[in-house]
């Protein structure tokens, strides 16, 4: 039987391209307040990642259908870094999954800063625009298949985390704003179409 490890994924989070209002009117309501929101790629189905390793959509499917009892139950926090452990701790939390959605294989997602210690550290690392990126934590074993290294049956999906090492390409997070959306030069456009294609393989 398989030894079941803890297995980390990372997606880039970035306020880059334009940005789109996915807010409902509370949220809407608590932005005017100074609450941050993000959104983007969280995961991806039958592709293999920066890590090497594929998640099939079967699997993934399950486990975030099984994570949104979590989402709903408003207890699907995540924490600033990424922790060695199989739990989340609170006192480390720095955001909550506010919202999951599939486009295609890719799962997507909304994520609110939190107003914890880690929360304000977040926000600051957002407002001075830096890198960020997502990542999910879980446990599972893997098979190696011909070069490609496979998430099994057991996987089980803990949470996603705020982490600064992204790995793959293509997979950004936007910032959501309600009213004003931030509009970017034609060249800003280009460059992204640009590292979009050349990231492809």
């Amino acid at each position: 039987m398989s030894d079941k490890y803890l297995l980390r994924e990372y997606f880039e989070l970035c306020e880059g391209g334009v940005c789109q209002d996915l807010l409902s009117e509370d949220e809407k309501r608590e932005v005017k307040n100074g609450a941050i929101y993000l959104t983007g790629i969280m995961q991806r189905a039958d592709a293999q990642n920066g890590n090497g390793r594929i998640y099939s959509e079967d699997i993934l499917r399950r486990e975030v259908d099984n994570y949104m009892k979590v989402v709903k139950e408003k207890r699907a926090c995540g924490e600033l870094d990424h922790p060695e452990d199989s739990v989340v701790n609170l006192k480390n939390s720095s955001h909550i999954v506010t919202s999951l959605w599939w486009e295609g294989k890719d799962l997507m997602g909304k994520i609110k800063v939190l107003s914890t210690p880690s929360g304000l550290i977040l926000k600051a690392l957002i407002d001075d625009g830096i890198t960020l990126g997502i990542s999910s934590r879980g446990l599972g074993s893997v098979r190696e298949n011909r070069g490609q290294t496979i998430v099994q049956e057991d996987f089980q999906l803990i949470c996603f985390d705020i982490v600064s090492e992204p790995s793959t390409q293509g997979a950004f997070m936007k910032l959501t704003e309600s009213k004003q959306k931030q509009i970017w030069s034609k060249a800003d456009r280009i460059n992204r179409l640009l590292n979009d294609i050349v990231g492809e393989k």
